[in-house]
């Protein structure tokens, strides 16, 4: 009877230890658009800041971009950052609620909101307009990319057509970077990027911008080209399992950020701020009928 008794308290001790080491960690899943190694390097000092903020374990979680809405519906992470239009998917769908905004670092710039690119090189004298896509190939980066794709898919069909059957073939280079040198080197008549890879790519020596045509080029005091609207940047959101009280704990820890922590430089970010409306992404996926609408 003793020695059962003893296997009990065992038992009982290694289910509350368990319970204890669950509720002092909490799990950060990350869109590791380029691969887990990177998304680790971008972001595991963001871990260690809130870590020792919160006083609780955070541990990065990198997610391939297929295995972000399963681990959010079993509820494998307690906060995710994703690009905004995986964000609504994952709220419409799953319940999920946006607690804080990035601040990007792009160029020495403090940006809120991003959009997407379509380009065509300079010396392309067939492509001078959005209707003159009709019949040419083009490249994005990936059926998922908000801004290497979803956003210009929207901006050409409010023009009055359909990539997929009014152009010669659409196709999807996987990077941005890799669209860009697909047009330079003519494998494609034109394509789509998001704000910031074409200046980023510039500044690297890897392009000239002179190079390239932007179609549909919009004015505003944007700092960057671009050719569609512009949208809010990556929120940092919570599982519909996460308490209220612990997203009000890490959005206010994220706020404290300064830019020249650690935390925001390594993840090239200035900072955190409240989180923005989300609602022209959903009416985005809406009409492509793409993501929760799909």
């Amino acid at each position: 009877m003793r020695h059962r008794f003893s296997i009990l308290c065992v038992i009982l001790f290694f289910i509350c230890a368990v319970s204890v080491q669950a509720a002092d960690s909490i799990k950060f899943g990350v869109l590791a658009k380029n691969g887990p190694a990177k998304a680790m390097k971008k972001w595991t000092a963001t871990g260690e800041y809130l870590s020792a903020k919160l006083g609780k374990t955070v541990k990065i979680v990198p997610l391939d971009f297929d295995k972000v809405n399963p681990a959010i519906e079993a509820n494998e992470v307690d906060f995710f950052l994703v690009n905004s239009s995986m964000f609504v998917t994952a709220k419409v769908k799953f319940g999920a609620s946006a607690i804080a905004t990035m601040i990007n670092s792009r160029q020495g710039q403090a940006l809120k909101s991003f959009g997407g690119v379509i380009l065509t090189t300079a010396y392309n004298d067939s492509i001078n307009s959005l209707a003159d896509l009709k019949g040419k190939s083009f490249m994005a980066v990936k059926k998922s990319s908000f801004g290497g794709w979803q956003m210009a898919y929207k901006t050409i069909k409010d023009a009055g057509m359909d990539p997929f059957t009014d152009f010669a073939k659409v196709e999807f280079g996987g990077k941005h970077d890799n669209v860009v040198f697909a047009i330079q080197n003519e494998q494609v008549a034109a394509g789509t990027v998001r704000t910031d890879t074409l200046e980023r790519m510039v500044a690297s020596g890897a392009i000239s911008m002179e190079e390239f045509k932007i179609i549909n080029k919009q004015s505003s005091t944007f700092p960057f080209v671009y050719s569609t609207t512009l949208y809010p940047e990556w929120p940092l959101a919570k599982t519909a399992a996460t308490s209220d009280a612990l997203a009000q704990e890490v959005a206010s820890a994220l706020k404290q950020i300064k830019k020249d922590d650690p935390a925001a430089s390594k993840a090239k970010i200035i900072g955190w701020t409240d989180p923005l409306d989300y609602g022209p992404v959903e009416e985005l996926q809406k009409a492509l009928g793409v993501g929760a609408f799909k």
